[in-house]
């Protein structure tokens, strides 16, 4: 199992609404004093390829480590559960990999976004 270590979250303008994930991850980073580098593995929901290419350029995402068993793209951004799609999922790559710290983000749809740090206990 896993809990809960840090959130944030953020908002942008609903024309660029996939860069959304950006201020939440940056809220949380300020907020839990964690840094990018801190994370072993990092799922980024997105509904469009896009949307994840841009995230990835404003925060600076290692493709090494984020969405290792593929994106919301390929397995699904489910409406109401895409939060536990996530969560499972990133769970699901560190207990697998034996990491410790991993970062999920959700892109709220209309500018809005969260961001969480699990930790595995």
């Amino acid at each position: 199992m896993a809990r809960i270590k840090a959130v944030g979250r953020g908002g942008c303008h609903p024309s660029v609404m996939g860069l959304s994930p950006v201020p939440a991850v940056k809220n949380l980073l300020k907020s839990s004093g964690l840094t990018l580098k801190d994370f072993e593995l990092i799922e980024v929901n997105e509904a469009f390829a896009a949307q994840y290419l841009g995230c990835e350029k404003e925060l600076g995402l290692n493709r090494e480590i984020t969405n290792v068993n593929g994106s919301g793209i390929g397995l699904g951004h489910p409406v109401g559960s895409t939060g536990a799609r996530l969560m499972v999922t990133l769970m699901h790559a560190m207990k697998k990999r034996e990491k410790s710290l991993g970062l999920a983000t959700l892109c709220g749809g209309g500018g809005v976004s969260m961001a969480c740090a699990i930790e595995m206990i």
